[in-house]
């Protein structure tokens, strides 16, 4: 079993990243600009957004954080998201999922002008994905295709089980690996919880790419000897051990799966930590005017 490690690997991209940004920045390029909106005060996404933003002071972005209450109107919303669109100085930006039921998601990620859909999630950015044309990829999908290329892993001819069809992380991820260029080239199940026999068919997995939500609902049991297992999960465990009250569960059930892999990734320490690079990347991109002009 080899760890992949997205602590190491998103260093090393972070890195990459700020070298070419000081570069672009000497040859008079402008520094690029990623701004986010947050609604409320859910503790995930505090936590995820000042990441976010730690990550843009360190390779020399400049991030902007706007700040809503939960009660803000969609009209109200839409108005923020148009005032960021129409910002010259702005190159990306994000809105952090997910928001107040009153307020349709869709309807918000619909109206964020795909050229600054750093997120990748705006049906326009979606669907130049699914056609292999030049687009923002989302930005977890992105991290687990970096995760791939850079531990080597062979993916021609696999078999990839993806667990969970979300428009976020199991829709695009299916697609992304059965394009035909590396990382790509397999044979993909998406599964969902209405799939029969879930266990039998994650069990012929060569890859097993888990985004559903459920703290370690994978055990030993669904995984075959040998395979690469991602899992996207996160999610707060009451731990009364714990000083903070709870533990960051992954969906899978690392010590009872890893001895079974070839590769596997832990939570905390995994993809997390990669959605943010792919997001950094985007924003990059956005700056140097890479997907739209």
């Amino acid at each position: 079993m080899q760890l992949l490690d997205g602590k190491a690997i998103s260093s090393q991209i972070k890195s990459e990243i700020k070298e070419e940004v000081e570069k672009w920045i000497a040859a008079g390029g402008k520094k690029p600009h990623l701004a986010a909106i947050l609604v409320g005060a859910d503790g995930a996404s505090e936590t995820y957004v000042a990441s976010k933003i730690r990550s843009c002071e360190e390779i020399g972005f400049t991030s902007t954080l706007l700040r809503f209450e939960p009660n803000i109107t969609e009209e109200a919303l839409l108005d923020a998201v148009a005032s960021l669109n129409n910002d010259p100085d702005v190159d990306g930006f994000i809105v952090q999922l997910p928001l107040p039921k009153h307020i349709s998601e869709n309807t918000i990620m619909e109206a964020v002008n795909p050229a600054k859909d750093v997120d990748g999630f705006h049906p326009v950015n979606v669907g130049k994905m699914c056609k292999g044309l030049p687009a923002y990829i989302s930005a977890t999908p992105f991290g687990i295709l970096e995760m791939l290329i850079r531990a080597g892993i062979e993916t021609s001819g696999k078999h990839c089980v993806v667990i969970g069809r979300s428009q976020i992380v199991g829709l695009p991820m299916s697609i992304l690996m059965q394009r035909n260029e590396y990382p790509g080239n397999c044979t993909v199940t998406i599964t969902h919880s209405k799939t029969q026999n879930l266990k039998e068919i994650c069990q012929t997995a060569d890859i097993l790419i888990v985004a559903l939500g459920r703290p370690e609902f994978v055990t030993a049991d669904y995984v075959k000897q040998g395979a690469v297992v991602i899992d996207v999960g996160i999610s707060r465990v009451a731990d009364a051990t714990k000083k903070s009250g709870f533990s960051i569960k992954g969906d899978v059930n690392f010590n009872d799966v890893a001895p079974k892999t070839s590769y596997i990734t832990p939570v905390p320490g995994g993809v997390g930590l990669m959605t943010i690079c792919g997001l950094l990347t985007n924003t990059f991109k956005a700056a140097k005017k890479e997907i739209y002009q």
